[in-house]
């Protein structure tokens, strides 16, 4: 048998699996998107509807806000915690006692599961109950409730993502970091350049890779956020943190839409590909820009 039929025979499985698990229901949802299909209406029967789904996205205010809302979370939550995962990156490539313990506790919050951090920022806030609003107006006076407070509930969300995702970028950039080899820095404070100078000339540069596949993976995940919102604002108060999952969810389940619930979740996955193509479109630019160096 040829090598090359070897290979083939063992990326079959694979194959197989990606293209059950991920062509097949693609190809179902690109189908069902051009029908009106409401299983719990007068006549449930799927009719065909051309692209008159994608026309009502377009005047969706809905559908729209919840794009806009959920920009707004992963820039927020993304870019926080970028900064604050190479502060923690920074901090644990020095040596203090305890090390070893604070890095597994940082962790943590990697390890549960997100319904799990949902409820547990849900009993964290609820008034009464919960220590955060108790000491915010014991301490600084702040009427802290989200269920009243749009801009609460909204910043509440992304502390609470901040909290759950940060360790997976201090990860990221502390391998990053670790594995940098030395020649540059020395070569740095050889030629008198202060620490911002090496920072902005020479860390930034080569830890351009690791931040942007950070920020890459991490959008990607607040694009998709579901149920820890849903756990802790249930998409509310009225619409301040119903991202784009969440209002795909209510239309797909609770009113049985299908047909616009498979056109909404396609535009969604578009505007994700574009997303992507921007980043991998910086990983290769820096790439070539090395080669040319």
């Amino acid at each position: 048998m040829r090598p090359q039929s070897v290979g083939w025979l063992f990326l079959a499985p694979t194959l197989f699996i990606l293209f059950v698990f991920g062509v097949l229901p693609f190809i179902y949802v690109l189908v069902v998107g051009f029908f009106d299909w409401n299983s719990f209406a007068a006549d449930p029967t799927p009719r065909f509807s051309g692209v008159n789904n994608y026309r009502e996205l377009v005047f969706d205010t809905g559908y729209l806000m919840s794009l806009w809302n959920t920009l707004r979370f992963g820039v927020f939550a993304v870019v926080s915690e970028i900064i604050l995962g190479y502060a923690l990156a920074q901090l644990f490539m020095r040596n203090f006692p305890l090390k070893g313990f604070f890095r597994t506790i940082h962790t943590l919050p990697l390890m549960i599961a997100p319904v799990a951090v949902g409820a547990t920022w849900r009993l964290m806030t609820v008034p009464g109950l919960g220590p955060i609003p108790y000491y915010l107006d014991k301490w600084f006076g702040i009427d802290f409730l989200i269920s009243r407070y749009p801009q609460q509930a909204f910043f509440t969300t992304v502390v609470m993502d901040v909290w759950h995702w940060t360790p997976l970028v201090t990860l990221t950039l502390l391998a990053a970091l670790s594995s940098m080899p030395k020649e540059p820095f020395e070569q740095a404070q050889i030629d008198g350049a202060n620490r911002f100078q090496t920072f902005w000339y020479v860390t930034l540069p080569m830890l351009k890779p690791a931040i942007l596949s950070a920020v890459f993976i991490r959008l990607m995940d607040a694009m998709r956020t579901v149920d820890e919102v849903w756990m802790l604002t249930g998409g509310g108060p009225g619409a301040a943190t119903r991202y784009v999952g969440l209002y795909i969810w209510r239309v797909v389940f609770p009113k049985t839409d299908y047909g616009y619930g498979s056109a909404m979740s396609l535009i969604t996955l578009y505007l994700t590909i574009v997303l992507c193509w921007l980043l991998y479109a910086g990983l290769v630019a820096r790439r070539d820009l090395r080669r040319t160096e």
